[in-house]
């Protein structure tokens, strides 16, 4: 499958300290690729390579197969979308005129923002000014512009940081019909259940450095102690091994009726991280 983003021993610097130390990753076509770490990780110096924003210290960064100091030109700019803290709206203008000004823009008919208000959540507030919002509204806005042109690749950094679960339930659901026509997603978050409901493959990064990187399942699969818990009808819970040596024991609790239900013991991402890292998601 063809790379759309190529990191090689990427290394950043800012004076004498050090932001990203030799990373190296690809990330495929199509796919939702989840960059997770907690603050201060590296994970938005990175999108800033990534985008063009910032130049590398060492090591390479290509986009579409070319230099990312080449995404500045405005071949290479309208086939991504960035979503970063700076909003670029038009506090004075509506939503709706917000939206039209980067139709316009990006030569996109205005029939797209309807779609993209119903993908955030924000049909009904479409005439409401920019300067009125609150900061979730705001940040479904800037969402609505970033995919507005359905960008080949979206950069996203952490954009469901100031929603609530139910409109942050929305833009999962909009990300994967984005994600399903054909657009491929670079995330960064600190919400690994958020990774784990989008993402097809991960990578934790830690001061600036990657720890591990794969499918959410396998890595949960690979940390797993390969337990269950099995709760019983009376209120006690077992935990037995997912080995032959539990066989008989499950069985007994089985064929006696005594089993109410039976949970896996896998390692949620964030268990993961904190035992790789020995460090909290904050």
């Amino acid at each position: 499958m063809e790379n759309i983003i190529e990191l090689k021993s990427l290394v950043k610097m800012f004076s004498n300290q050090t932001a990203i130390e030799n990373v190296s990753f690809d990330v495929k076509k199509g796919e939702i690729f989840g960059l997770l770490g907690p603050s201060g990780s590296g994970k938005t110096t990175t999108i800033k390579i990534l985008t063009g924003q910032i130049s590398p210290t060492d090591g390479v960064a290509q986009v579409f197969g070319i230099p990312t100091s080449s995404l500045n030109k405005a071949v290479y700019r309208k086939r991504f979308g960035v979503l970063t803290d700076n909003s670029g709206l038009y506090h004075r203008l509506s939503i709706y005129d917000n939206l039209k000004l980067y139709c316009v823009l990006y030569d996109v008919p205005l029939s797209r923002i309807d779609e993209v208000l119903n993908m955030v959540n924000l049909k009904k507030e479409q005439k409401k000014l920019v300067s009125k919002l609150s900061k979730g509204m705001l940040q479904r806005v800037i969402l609505a512009r970033t995919f507005l042109h359905e960008p080949e690749l979206l950069f996203l950094d952490e954009p469901t940081a100031a929603l609530d679960p139910a409109n942050s339930q929305h833009i999962h659901h909009g990300l994967r019909k984005l994600n399903e026509k054909g657009t491929t997603i670079f995330l960064t978050t600190h919400d690994m259940n958020e990774a784990d409901l989008l993402c097809d493959r991960v990578a934790f990064l830690n001061k600036g450095k990657i720890q591990q990187l794969d499918e959410p399942a396998t890595l949960r699969r690979k940390f797993s102690d390969a337990t269950v818990t099995v709760e019983l009808v009376d209120g006690r819970s077992v935990i037995l091994q997912t080995g032959p040596s539990s066989a008989q024991e499950m069985y007994t609790y089985m064929s006696n009726s005594e089993v109410r239900a039976i949970y896996s013991n896998e390692p949620t991402l964030g268990d993961i991280f904190v035992e790789i890292t020995g460090r909290e998601l904050v």
